[in-house]
């Protein structure tokens, strides 16, 4: 099979080739290309030592040297180039302490994580495939290198990874890597946070998210993401669900796009229903009283130790709070046949956040999708009825929000009410009022209500 390389993919390889030395293609690009994918990166190892590749080219970085890899420039792109290794001793379960450099190509390739990541290529050679790569991409396996609990042993982040590729892909993990995945979970503890969140956002945002599954079944989430677990051992003894906790959050995940916002919600959405499940006498099914509230605490510290940006922390814990919240509080509707006032979905655009509230549109979606089939056509009924007044109300402009206001804090000002909060307070009476009469959001109307709200108090001093 013959790949085609970048144009200076193939330049660097073949000024490689002309000092004397080997250079190939190697890893996710070769996998990737193979199955007819764009890689994302292509990295290159050589038989030439980092001292030599630096004297092939004009502009070189020495960005990993001490792994014996140097960053090569061509045309402003940087491609890592990296010198055939055998890799000492892992100490902390990542990083090996010292590497040694060799000319032989079989032992590099030994040292890699999975077999569909061990093969290499280079026009003049083909693929270098030593270890059933191409075997296991056809059989769609994920299997290591070698023997899986050394190669696991030696980098544990390996075990997410294996995970997260089976998911990516919709491959199998093989049964001896799979088990030597359960033994060694624990050492899952001895990784970086930031390195478990990417692998994580990688899997969850992957076509396969159901795979987080896997992740509880080998240990993993018991040694970073406890609460979970515990969801994934929580019943629902209710009509409107037919899974546990965890299950719904599972089936909710693949409910919605993939995009990491949404699916790190649909992750931890219910996250708190085991810490507030109750049982209803009356009825005898179990209820969550208060687990928005408390999921959204939860969310905010399980992102935490995951080192997730703040971004990402915010949004999500505001749709994790809101996730559950009913734009029309009415004991009485009947979701056959119900009629929503359009102030209600204004005012819920309001308090859930102008920004977020297309999201919330999503989760709420996939939250029913992922529910029992009990009312179930009701339930889309009633959320496409919300979604339609939601395009409505932005298409015709209407204010939700204090800057959309037709007045401003300085005009209050220039009316004599002194700045500070009291200038807050009646802005945000002015938005609850144009909330619920969007007509009244003209300037005129709203300097007349400050000037009557003015006079009513000087009434009352005086």
């Amino acid at each position: 099979m013959t790949i085609n390389l970048p144009d200076n993919v193939k330049k660097i390889i073949e000024t490689i080739e002309a000092g004397g030395y080997e250079a190939f293609a190697v890893g996710g690009c070769v996998r990737d290309s193979y199955l007819g994918r764009v890689p994302e990166d292509w990295d290159i190892t050589t038989s030439a030592s980092p001292a030599e590749v630096k004297s092939l080219f004009r502009r070189t970085f020495d960005t990993g040297l001490k792994h014996g890899t140097i960053t090569v420039l061509l045309d402003s792109e940087g491609f890592e180039v990296t010198t055939y290794r055998i890799d000492g001793i892992y100490e902390d379960k990542r990083h090996p302490k010292e590497v040694t450099y060799t000319n032989n190509l079989a032992e590099d390739l030994k040292r890699r994580d999975f077999t569909i990541n061990a093969m290499a290529y280079n026009d003049r050679k083909g693929i270098i495939d030593l270890y059933g790569g191409i075997d296991d991409l056809k059989n769609r396996i994920i299997r290591c290198v070698g023997c899986a609990e050394d190669r696991f042993a030696e980098d544990a982040l390996r075990m997410m990874r294996a995970v997260r590729f089976s998911a990516q892909l919709g491959y199998t993990i093989e049964n001896k890597t799979l088990k030597a995945i359960a033994e060694k979970a624990a050492d899952i503890k001895f990784i970086s946070a930031e390195r478990i969140k990417d692998e994580l956002v990688k899997l969850i945002t992957s076509p396969n998210p159901d795979f987080l599954r896997v992740v509880y079944q080998v240990g993993l989430t018991a040694h970073f993401f406890p609460e979970f677990d515990v969801c994934m051992e929580t019943g629902q003894n209710n009509p409107h669900h037919c899974y546990s906790v965890g299950e719904h959050i599972i089936h909710s995940m693949k409910s919605v796009e993939a995009d990491k916002i949404l699916r790190l919600t649909m992750m931890l959405h219910d996250i708190a229903k085991p810490l507030t499940a109750s049982v209803n006498e009356k009825t005898g099914f179990d209820r969550f009283h208060g687990h928005p509230e408390k999921g959204a605490e939860i969310a905010r510290k399980v992102m935490r130790r995951l080192k997730f940006d703040n971004d990402t922390v915010d949004k999500v814990t505001r749709l994790v709070l809101h996730h559950d919240y009913d734009i029309y509080i009415n004991p009485d509707l009947d979701l056959s046949n119900f009629v929503i006032p359009d102030k209600y979905v204004r005012r819920a655009i309001s308090r859930i956040g102008e920004d977020i509230y297309p999201l919330f549109l999503k989760v709420q979606e996939a939250d029913i999708s992922a529910q029992s089939d009990y009312m179930h056509k009701e339930k889309l009924k009633y959320h496409a009825e919300i979604s339609r007044i939601y395009h409505k109300i932005r298409a015709a402009g209407d204010a939700v929000t204090l800057k959309d206001l037709a007045i401003t804090g300085h005009d209050l000002v220039k009316l004599g009410i002194p700045p500070g909060k009291n200038i807050g307070r009646i802005l945000k009476e002015l938005l609850d009022d144009v909330i619920d009469f969007p007509d009244h959001n003209n300037k005129e109307y709203l300097m007349k209500a400050v000037t009557a709200y003015i006079r009513q108090k000087t009434d009352v001093v005086s």
